[in-house]
């Protein structure tokens, strides 16, 4: 019996999944192929139905695979000593990506399979979700430690989700700068915590 070796494995997959991210980013879902997947790849289809069993099961896991990420930086920015800090490392990872080519066009391919496939949904909901709990979390803990928010902390949150969205709906656009619209998201929700910019 061969042995998988979990490094070899693990590299792979991220290889298959870097060329699928390619592949729906440009041609959405329905205009992705698993054959340009594999030709991008440099893999054979047995290689990549080994790993991901359907093309839905390879679009899922490009957005999956974020969820640990994901909780893992929640944690981080409730366990910061200050709110402020905790909202400022939540923003930046909200944003992280932004810099990415291929975000505006994978965004098009995840608002599009959302609104036709029930469980992609609910996953993507469900982080949403636990993404604005933690912000509703460090927004009320940043107005008992004296901020002033503009608004009350859950809609506060909700208003940080859609300026985030909002910068990767703009970072396909001549010009677009995601340094200089990181650093002016974290001005704008500074001044909406009612806090001083950092």
């Amino acid at each position: 019996m061969r042995t998988v070796d979990p490094e070899q494995h693990a590299r792979k997959r991220a290889l298959i999944l870097q060329a699928a991210a390619r592949e729906f980013a440009v041609h959405g879902v329905d205009g992705t192929s698993t054959a340009s997947v594999c030709r991008r790849a440099g893999i054979g289809s047995g290689t990549l139905f080994h790993y991901f069993p359907t093309k839905r099961a390879l679009f899922h896991a490009l957005f999956s695979d974020d969820l640990p990420r994901n909780a893992a930086a929640r944690e981080r920015a409730l366990a910061a000593a200050r709110p402020g800090d905790g909202l400022d490392l939540l923003v930046d990872h909200l944003l992280t990506d932004l810099a990415d080519p291929l975000v505006p066009g994978l965004l098009a391919a995840a608002l599009f399979q959302a609104n036709r496939d029930e469980e992609f949904a609910v996953m993507v909901a469900t982080d949403e979700a636990l993404t604005r709990d933690a912000l509703t979390t460090l927004l009320e803990r940043a107005a008992a430690d004296g901020c002033r928010p503009a608004f009350p902390p859950e809609r506060l949150a909700g208003w940080i989700l859609r300026l985030s969205d909002a910068c990767y709906l703009a970072a396909g656009e001549e010009g677009f700068d995601p340094v200089a619209q990181t650093a002016e998201l974290r001005r704008i929700v500074a001044g909406l915590v009612g806090r001083p910019a950092g």
